[in-house]
């Protein structure tokens, strides 16, 4: 127990890095929309190429993935990611900085992928939804520490020094993966004959509740993605907040998701995950209609709006995530999650575009308009999204049928 507690440390401390890289964008959006004087929509590619990228990555990494140790291609990928990272630390122009995003996404997608094969392959289904809540954790510590730790650094010093900041820390955490995570081999072919991996993509394909797991994930990205990019744009320009107010989102928000994603993933455990999802997709849809129809409003009320729209999103995502890794055979679990990963990125990355062609300014450097009409398709997402789910299987191994005993005597 001690054992896996650490591993889920290592794993959480992952998630936090490569969420922060991420995150850091989306309060950074109206500096460097400024600061490269760029539109609307050439910021929603900043941040649909990682996206895009981590896409096509993770649909490249599926044909091998479950090839390899996974602690060996956990430290590769993320050394890749912390090259990607320092090069967003020292990008001088806007097309720098877009192909860094691209060469950092790469990665973590992968990354991604990565941490929920291993939670997968290591801790039983009956106490994964737990696990889950303790890494997604990452993503509220992120939003409480990282993403104002690094805007209140960017606006003391300029917008690339939180990028260097999370290089350095990254490589801290590089080292805690080589020298506390053990080999992890659990998946590999034990007969010795390499499977191809075009069949295992192939069969993927072919089996219904695999294809309708992943169609359940664009849903959910679309369900969120929709809105997220413009979410703290849109409160500087059209709600109010200033410059220093909108770490406030991200700190509150984050705040009460640390608590409630360990809360939210024994509630899975012990009540059932589908019931747990589908209750929080459903209280997904009050904050998601709010923010996105909000116009000039009090801070403290756009910040319940705000922090209930984390805690639900959030809240979502830990036991879907667990229902996604019980779809799938262990061997096959890497390729898998990998596609998974790559029809998540590539989901997020159009719904960031999406957002970026229905979402326009009335004048340049003015407010937003058409906002709700990216909260409408959101709440369809989500909607969807419940049905789907309820349609997902637990992956059950076929029976051994062993030839029946011949009596020759009749």
């Amino acid at each position: 127990m001690k054992k896996e507690k650490l591993l889920l440390f290592v794993l959480a401390c992952i998630q936090f890095t490569h969420i922060v890289d991420f995150m850091i964008i989306m309060p950074l959006g109206d500096t460097l929309m400024k600061a490269f004087s760029i539109k609307p929509n050439q910021f929603s590619y900043i941040v649909s190429s990682y996206t895009f990228s981590a896409g096509i990555v993770g649909l490249i990494s599926a044909f091998f993935i479950d090839r390899f140790d996974r602690k060996s291609m956990l430290s590769y990928c993320y050394l890749g990611f912390l090259i990607g990272t320092f090069a967003c630390a020292i990008a001088p122009t806007y097309y720098f900085l877009l192909a860094a995003r691209i060469f950092t996404g790469a990665f973590g997608g992968v990354l991604g992928a990565l941490v929920l094969s291993i939670i997968g392959d290591v801790i039983p289904l009956e106490r994964r939804s737990s696990a889950m809540g303790v890494v997604m954790a990452a993503f509220s510590a992120a939003a409480v520490f990282g993403v104002p730790t690094g805007y209140f650094i960017a606006s003391k010093f300029t917008w690339h020094a939180p990028f260097l900041f999370l290089a350095a820390l990254g490589v801290v955490i590089f080292f805690l993966i080589y020298y506390l995570i053990p080999p992890l081999k659990s998946h590999l072919n034990k007969t010795g004959i390499p499977t191809n991996p075009f069949t295992n993509i192939a069969n993927i394909f072919r089996d219904a509740n695999q294809v309708k797991a992943l169609l359940f994930m664009m849903l959910l990205m679309f369900g969120q993605f929709t809105v997220i990019p413009f979410i703290a744009p849109y409160m500087e320009r059209n709600v109010g907040f200033d410059k220093n107010q909108i770490t406030y989102i991200y700190l509150v928000g984050g705040f009460f998701t640390i608590f409630t994603s360990q809360i939210i993933g024994k509630l899975a455990d012990k009540y059932g995950r589908f019931k747990v999802f589908a209750s929080f997709a459903l209280i997904a849809l009050i904050p998601l209609f709010s923010i996105t129809n909000m116009g000039e409003t009090h801070i403290a009320l756009a910040l319940v709006a705000t922090t209930l729209f984390f805690i639900v999103i959030g809240g979502r995502m830990i036991p879907a995530t667990t229902m996604i890794t019980a779809v799938v055979a262990p061997q096959n679990r890497g390729s898998f999650m990998s596609l998974n990963s790559s029809v998540q990125q590539i989901s997020s990355g159009i719904a960031a575009f999406v957002a970026g062609i229905i979402v326009t300014e009335i004048s340049s450097g003015g407010k937003f308009i058409n906002y709700h009409y990216v909260g409408y398709i959101a709440i369809v997402a989500n909607l969807l999204a419940i049905i789907l789910a309820n349609r997902l299987k637990v992956y059950q191994p076929k029976p051994v049928i062993e030839p029946e005993h011949i009596n020759i005597a009749k």
